[in-house]
């Protein structure tokens, strides 16, 4: 078959890749510990499962408008202006089936063929993905660890130029766990002012912070019109299987937006949406436990790590993954990525999957138990050191 040639283009998450290996060695047997994919592993809260089931039972099973139920987009906005400290109208709130499509459908809203897109490196990889499909200039935005993968202001002023379209950023991130401080949002501000370009700020773990306070792009003045903020219930409500995000956005692109919305998904689920509510306004005694809960598994995975020679990990300050440092071992992120799993049992991700400078690091998720935590550290710490003394024995020609 022919297919498109612009599908080259297209790329992928290969946490859903490594699951799939992870699944077929348990299905041979293998005991394999899980940190490779970004999903908490709480469930739902009972609130809003119950609103949910309750707007089924009253026949909450039909098409809605396109940007949502209004009523339901009214509730959103009184969350989002109160979290984020700024007036948010309904019509500036479009609701959609997970937090992607506010990636994929914004992108397409905004950046025509030759435009340039800044991204962050390592970072999400979709970013790069949605844009290059598109069709643009995918010019990549360096985060380091020295930096403690905060972006470096002097850097991207050298980036932006006339044909920047959108400013790519992520707070808290993945998957590094770092985060922004409002100084670099306000560097990020006047960047997109000067050069007349937008910003999406992906703060889809914006509640997953474990120090200080989240900033957020709609909190810095006269952002507003020109950023979308990306958001969803996945992470913070323990919701990946529902199937629910959100945009925000000036009146003038949530227009176009549901347009895009109307082409692609008519419209979210209504009963999810409804549940959305109750998420956003209901009991957040579950979301305080969780973030309670990964706080600890940060620590104890932080510590375990530092703990094996040769090894560094820095302290993330959000999100629910680790980003240890492995350059010491000589071998790339892929390598280990397979070893880990192989060897050990410990399902990870190569650093490369987040980016070129990935390399040389490997992301887990502490998204699961303290027990499994501790028993991946055993195991990782025992592949490392087997790694180092079969090293040993090739290069001294011993037995």
């Amino acid at each position: 078959m022919r297919f498109a040639e612009r599908l080259s283009r297209l790329g992928t998450e290969t946490a859903f890749e490594v699951l799939a290996k992870a699944k077929a060695l348990e299905a041979q047997g293998r005991d394999i510990i899980h940190l490779q994919i970004g999903e908490p592993d709480f469930d739902t809260p009972r609130n809003i499962k119950d609103a949910a089931i309750k707007a089924l039972n009253d026949g909450w099973t039909h098409y809605t408008a396109s940007a949502g139920i209004y009523e339901i987009r009214k509730k959103y906005a009184e969350y989002i202006s109160k979290f984020n400290k700024v007036d948010v109208a309904p019509e500036e709130v479009v609701i959609t089936p997970g937090a992607k499509p506010v990636l994929f459908l914004g992108i397409l809203a905004l950046v025509d063929e030759g435009d340039e897109v800044i991204y962050p490196n390592p970072g999400y990889p979709i970013y790069h993905s949605v844009a290059n499909f598109l069709g643009a200039k995918c010019v990549p935005m360096i985060l380091r660890e020295e930096d403690n993968f905060r972006l470096n202001v002097d850097e991207l002023r050298k980036l932006v130029n006339p044909k920047t379209k959108l400013i790519i950023i992520n707070t808290p991130q993945n998957p590094t766990g770092g985060i922004l401080t409002r100084s670099d949002l306000e560097a990020v501000a006047e960047l997109a002012h000067k050069y007349d370009c937008y910003v999406l700020s992906d703060e889809v773990y914006s509640r997953l912070v474990y120090e200080g306070e989240h900033a957020g792009i709609l909190s810095i003045p006269g952002m507003k019109e020109r950023a979308i903020l990306l958001d969803g219930h996945s992470k913070t409500y323990a919701m990946t299987g529902w199937r629910l995000g959100y945009a925000v956005v000036n009146k003038e692109l949530a227009v176009w937006m549901t347009r895009l919305m109307t082409n692609a998904n008519s419209c979210t689920a209504a009963f999810t949406q409804i549940a959305g509510a109750e998420a956003l306004h209901g009991d957040q005694s579950e979301v305080e436990k969780m973030v309670a809960e990964f706080k600890v598994r940060r620590d104890m995975f932080v510590k375990g790590l530092n703990s094996i020679p040769g090894i560094t990990c820095t302290m993330p300050k959000g999100a629910f993954y680790v980003w240890p440092n492995f350059k010491s071992l000589g071998k790339s992120s892929k390598f280990l990525e397979e070893y880990f799993l192989n060897d050990a049992g410990v399902a990870c991700l190569s650093g490369t999957a987040f980016g070129s400078e990935g390399e040389g690091y490997v992301r887990f998720s502490y998204a699961n138990s303290q027990e499994n935590i501790k028993k991946a550290l055993d195991r990782v710490a025992a592949a490392v050191d087997k790694l180092r003394k079969t090293e040993t024995v090739g290069v001294s020609g011993g037995s």
